[in-house]
């Protein structure tokens, strides 16, 4: 369950303006702050039924009635969450105007999510009538008057909480933000410099200038700011204006994340965002290599899954497979690695198999409506259309919103003769998507009704109005190739690959273009833009990082163990030190305590360089605290070596030195067979 941030800062607000002795040492009141401790735990479900039991001890608790209506308005419950604040406001005495201030905001946020904006307003103006100080109030309404295109009134909102504290930088950043909407950049630069220096440590001070300086041109200081953003807190909206940098600030870019990287060598982030850039623009070799570095400073299952998805890019479906085998092997219950291997199995043919794939993902997942679509498209791919309706169906049935899922069960419908039903699908889909988006799929709702003209008005728009690197050219080409316009489908399709669509393998079986896969055109088009790619992930070799190159196909290594008290060990050396390792195969990260830590310190097997992370310090005494994390830079057990490891420092000063995956999956695919007492790796291929 998410809480929005401005009812949180509204619920702290209200918790100081009417402190627990109020409600007297009563039932009502200990079940009360039972809730509130669950609340802050974020244990909402239990918080609730403690509210709840609240208000049914005493119907006049206020507090317990508003945060009813906060966490039944969280659950989208609007009916509950309306009769919970109304009856919190005939409660609050009319004197208390911080109360009721805070529970008319309230109701207003919710009357805004359920459509009904004009009452929702009228809340929030007797709100702050009553309470002229409440910052919460502001930044609520001034985001509805955002929303709405009303500038003016929203700026004047967010001025006004800038005057109730000059310090804070919510308010600056609502004006700043205003003026990007509104183009108007310059204005926007000269506010998030003043952001920038109230807080030099706010991110979004950063991202938000770094969009203003893309807009002017700028792109050195755009650069800047969204490493800068990145380095705080991996910003969202800096990471969405790196992975969508266009032509002219890629290479910008590109060299201050490398910069980054090169300064922050123990921190394997920068080669994540450096993959993620390269990928995005197809240069998909240059992003394994990224991608690989980033493993080896930091051995996570996400390097793994993002190095598959640029092999299944490229095709080579044999190594995507690979390497989302070895990410099963880290993370075996990974939705994303699990819907990742589905896809590469089915292109591959192999439907049977990746049927099974979401088998699984649907047993941990059974509402969620995306499983049930893509294992029917899996079946479509098959052949099995009665199978893929009834998978179609069941998505739809938990996702009526999801307008592929019509497109699907109608074509499957036609293929069966049940026109009838067929045509409701589409009808549906048209009725979903009014407006063209990047995922839109109504203008083949239109051309399989007849109604072709609609359907290229409908691409027209979709095209206009497309946000997406490829512009929905891709999905003109396939409408115009079912249409029999091969031209047009050509030209489309040329416009895709330029723009960076180069999903080769996908095309040589996407069944919307059967009608120009035989054109000499559409095979010329196809070499050039192979050549293109080919020379784009030209990358010199030896910059792959070893991890992924140093083992030996199907080598098999075993190590032996000892056992005490049901704790499997392994000797090991880490920077000449004779340790032991406890085996632990669900663990992230090496972790260590800290009496191993300072002790490895102060006796040299760790240096002050080796101490990295988020945590960089050494307290007083000289000593490793809790929360730091070093460099291991030399791991040897059973004659297998890795360097730069990291490690996590533990608080319990008993904990042994615990060996995860960090390690673990640099080597192979990880087996303790307790017959022979060994652990067996499996090096990867």
């Amino acid at each position: 369950m998410k809480l929005t941030s401005i009812l949180t800062i509204i619920i702290v607000a209200i918790t100081i303006v009417l402190p627990f002795e109020t409600f007297g040492q009563n039932n009502s009141e200990y079940s009360f702050n039972r809730g509130m401790e669950e609340y802050r735990a974020e244990n909402y479900s239990s918080a609730l039924e403690w509210f709840q039991k609240a208000v049914s001890q005493n119907p006049h608790n206020a507090l317990a009635n508003m945060y009813v209506s906060i966490l039944k308005q969280a659950d989208e419950q609007y009916g509950m969450a309306l009769s919970a604040i109304n009856r919190a406001i005939k409660s609050i005495p009319k004197k208390d105007k911080e109360m009721l201030a805070s529970a008319y905001a309230i109701r207003g946020d919710i009357y805004v999510e359920m459509g009904d904006t004009i009452k929702g307003l009228e809340d929030f103006a007797f709100a702050v009538k009553s309470d002229p100080t409440n910052r919460a109030i502001y930044k609520n309404r001034g985001q509805i008057y955002y929303e709405q295109g009303k500038y003016d009134l929203s700026d004047a909102d967010y001025k006004k909480m800038s005057e109730l504290d000059p310090g804070d930088v919510l308010g600056y950043m609502g004006i700043a933000r205003n003026a990007i909407d509104q183009k108007k950049w310059n204005d926007a630069i000269t506010l998030l410099d003043y952001v920038i220096k109230l807080s030099p440590d706010y991110s979004s001070g950063y991202s938000f200038r770094a969009d203003a300086y893309i807009n002017i041109g700028k792109n050195s200081e755009a650069a800047d700011d969204i490493v800068k953003a990145l380095s705080i807190n991996g910003d969202r909206k800096a990471h969405y204006l790196m992975v969508n940098a266009d032509k002219t600030l890629y290479p910008t870019l590109k060299a201050k994340l490398q910069i980054q990287a090169n300064k922050d060598k123990n921190d394997g982030s920068w080669y994540y965002y450096l993959g993620q850039l390269a990928e995005v623009n197809n240069r998909y070799k240059e992003a394994v290599n990224y991608y690989t570095k980033g493993y080896d400073i930091d051995a996570n299952s996400i390097f793994l899954e993002k190095i598959a998805d640029c092999y299944f890019a490229l095709g080579d479906y044999h190594a995507a497979l690979n390497f989302v085998d070895r990410g099963l092997a880290m993370a075996a219950d990974d939705d994303d690695l699990i819907m990742s291997k589905g896809d590469i199995l089915n292109e591959m043919g192999r439907h049977d198999e990746a049927i099974r794939m979401l088998d699984s993902f649907i047993d941990k997942n059974p509402e969620f409506g995306y499983g049930y679509y893509r294992r029917g498209w899996y079946k479509d791919e098959k052949g099995d259309r009665e199978g893929a309706i009834d998978d179609y169906t069941m998505a739809i049935s938990l996702d009526p919103s999801y307008a592929y899922s019509y497109i699907g069960r109608g074509r499957d419908y036609e293929m069966l003769g049940q026109k009838e039903l067929a045509v409701a699908d589409y009808r549906k889909v048209i009725e979903l998507e009014t407006i063209p988006n990047d995922n839109s799929c109504a203008q083949y709702a239109f051309l399989f009704l007849g109604e072709k003209d609609k359907a290229i008005d409908f691409m027209s728009r979709y095209l206009e109005n497309s946000n997406s690197r490829t512009g929905g050219t891709y999905d003109a080409a396939c409408l115009y190739a079912l249409m029999g316009e091969s031209e047009k489908a050509l030209k489309y399709l040329e416009q895709a690959l330029e723009r960076g669509y180069r999903r080769f393998a996908h095309m040589e079986v996407d069944r919307d273009l059967e009608n120009i896969r035989g054109l000499s055109k559409y095979k010329e088009l196809i070499d050039k833009y192979k050549r293109i790619q080919e020379t784009e992930n030209t990358i010199i070799d030896e910059n792959i990082s070893s991890s992924m190159t140093y083992s030996k196909v199907n080598e098999i290594i075993e190590i032996p163990f000892t056992k005490e008290s049901g704790v499997a060990k392994v000797k090991c050396n880490i920077n000449g030190l004779p340790l032991h390792f406890v085996l632990d195969t669900g663990a992230a990260d090496v972790t260590m305590s800290m009496v191993e830590a300072n002790f490895m310190l102060k006796n040299d097997y760790i240096k002050p360089s080796d101490i990295v992370g988020s945590a960089r310090y050494m307290d007083a005494n000289g000593d490793i605290t809790e929360g730091t994390v070093v460099i291991l830079r030399n791991v040897n057990f059973g004659g297998l070596e890795l360097d730069n490891v990291r490690a996590s420092v533990i608080r319990n000063q008993k904990a042994p030195l615990l060996l995860g995956q960090s390690v673990l999956g640099r080597l192979g695919t990880i087996e303790i067979d307790n017959s022979k007492s060994v652990l067996r790796i499996t090096a990867h291929q």
